[in-house]
């Protein structure tokens, strides 16, 4: 493979840091004493679920969110942080990159009906998929260093 400046694998793990701080980004803007007190992440959530157009969103949501605000709102808001952290360090990155395509086609399903939301969540899928298929923490990781998933 040629590639220019850097080697295929160092692209692939600038690839997967970069993916890293995007989920960073994401847990840095939230408002996290309006996400765990008032519950705003998870309340506009129930909304857009309420009027989702496919029943089984719905109904799911209903089932396991709905009930259980406050603990979805710790899930979600440290989810993203674990994930974050995971793929910038690569650490556990073969799970990190799986929970991120987890999280994020289930983001990608509650908000079907929004053009921009489906745009990120599907790039950032792929790109998830490539670093899990390209075993991106071979490179300045901490997986590499310490002889993990190797």
């Amino acid at each position: 493979m040629r590639t220019i400046g850097l080697s295929g694998a160092e692209w692939l793990a600038v690839l997967r840091i970069g993916l890293g701080l995007w989920w960073l980004e994401s847990w840095r803007h939230k408002n996290k004493k309006d996400w765990f007190e008032r519950g705003t992440g998870i309340g506009w959530a129930v909304g857009v679920a309420a009027k989702h157009r496919w029943a089984f969103v719905r109904g799911g949501f209903d089932a396991v969110v709905t009930p259980r605000p406050k603990a979805m709102a710790y899930v979600v808001v440290y989810a993203e942080l674990a994930l974050g952290l995971g793929l910038t360090l690569g650490f556990l990155t073969p799970i990190a990159l799986i929970g991120a395509i987890v999280l994020n086609l289930l983001y990608f399903l509650l908000m079907i009906h929004d053009w921009a939301e489906q745009g990120q969540n599907s790039m950032m899928v792929l790109i998830s998929v490539v670093g899990l298929f390209g075993m991106s923490w071979q490179t300045w990781s901490l997986d590499e260093a310490w002889g993990l998933f190797l």
